[in-house]
């Protein structure tokens, strides 16, 4: 039998859960009690760490143009404002859908910082994940590119770091040149990398009358999606009060198929007829918005026709996150 070991009547102190700092998984626990950082108070920060958070971008201006961000489009841009303005030397500050090379972060020659917003992400809150990346953006040197790295269990989100009541004002691109200052001067590498990110792009254009309802273009038909603020239950309810009496679609030749799941909200989407762009799109999607309106404030049961058509919504739905 392995021999016990001895107990140390006078062992080292144990430190409060406030004092204990973050080791090395392997590294014996700061706390004192003997055991390895992952076994004892590594635990816990572990667990933060990787819970999941269902709505990271809930409080923030634009919730749901994040999410669109995020999950659909392929090259946008929004400048952001910070909690107490722009530190010294940083000029702007912008969120990117992708960078060049899957950077999480980049701070360019001139000192300004792109942060993107469609890279992996270490834990389970993606704010926190994006704010950490943020902060080391704004003190990383001019030129180069921030690495991923695991973030702190206790660290800030974005609602610590965002002014709440700037704007969120999503510019959409139709291809990636806002990765250089000068695109048309670029090496041959950059513009080979260029034209191939600008190649696997879709069409994409954000609509004006309603918020958060992004047109886009395939080679088969256009597309409507369309991210929405409601709670998802009733959200369901009421689509599908619309979809029993025939008013969910956009017009002749369209069609409501379904919706994704994404960051805790839904995205209903749209088939649409390939000669519909998006200008096409803003007075139907208006008035679709304002039948909504009157199908969310219902509270009348749902009717046998209306179950079926609820039935049938679900199950088109997608989660994406």
């Amino acid at each position: 039998m392995a021999k016990k070991r001895p107990q140390s009547k006078a062992g080292k102190p144990q430190l409060k859960d406030g004092e204990i700092p973050v080791v090395g998984a392997r590294e014996p626990c700061p706390c004192g009690s003997g055991r390895r950082y992952k076994a004892c108070h590594g635990r816990a920060a572990a667990q933060a760490v990787t819970e999941l958070v269902q709505r990271p971008f809930e409080g923030i201006a634009g919730e749901c143009d994040w999410i669109a961000l995020r999950e659909l489009v392929p090259a946008a841009t929004v400048e952001l404002t910070l909690k107490g303005g722009l530190p010294d030397g940083v000029p702007s500050v912008s969120l990117a859908t992708v960078l060049p090379m899957a950077w999480p972060a980049l701070r360019r020659d001139d000192g300004s910082v792109l942060l993107a917003l469609q890279n992996d992400t270490s834990s389970g809150d993606l704010s926190r994940d994006l704010a950490d990346t943020l902060q080391r953006a704004l003190e990383a040197e001019p030129g180069t590119p921030v690495a991923a790295r695991r973030v702190p269990a206790d660290g800030p989100r974005l609602q610590d770091v965002l002014d709440p009541d700037a704007a969120f004002e999503p510019v959409v691109h139709s291809g990636f040149e806002f990765w250089v200052p000068d695109a048309e001067n670029a090496t041959a590498e950059v513009s080979a990398s260029l034209e191939r990110a600008n190649a696997a792009a879709i069409p994409t254009t954000r609509l004006s009358g309603v918020d958060a309802a992004y047109w886009c273009e395939t080679p088969e038909k256009n597309h409507l999606r369309w991210v929405m603020p409601h709670p998802e239950e009733q959200l369901l309810d009421a689509l599908a009060r619309l979809h029993a009496a025939g008013t969910s679609s956009l017009g002749e030749g369209t069609r409501l198929v379904g919706s994704f799941r994404a960051h805790g909200l839904m995205v209903p989407v749209w088939d649409l007829p390939s000669a519909m762009g998006a200008e096409e799109c803003e007075k139907p999607a208006a008035q679709f918005a304002e039948r909504l309106v009157e199908a969310l404030a219902s509270d009348a049961p749902l009717t046998g026709e209306e179950r079926r058509a609820r039935g049938g919504l679900t199950n088109r739905q997608v989660t994406l996150s």
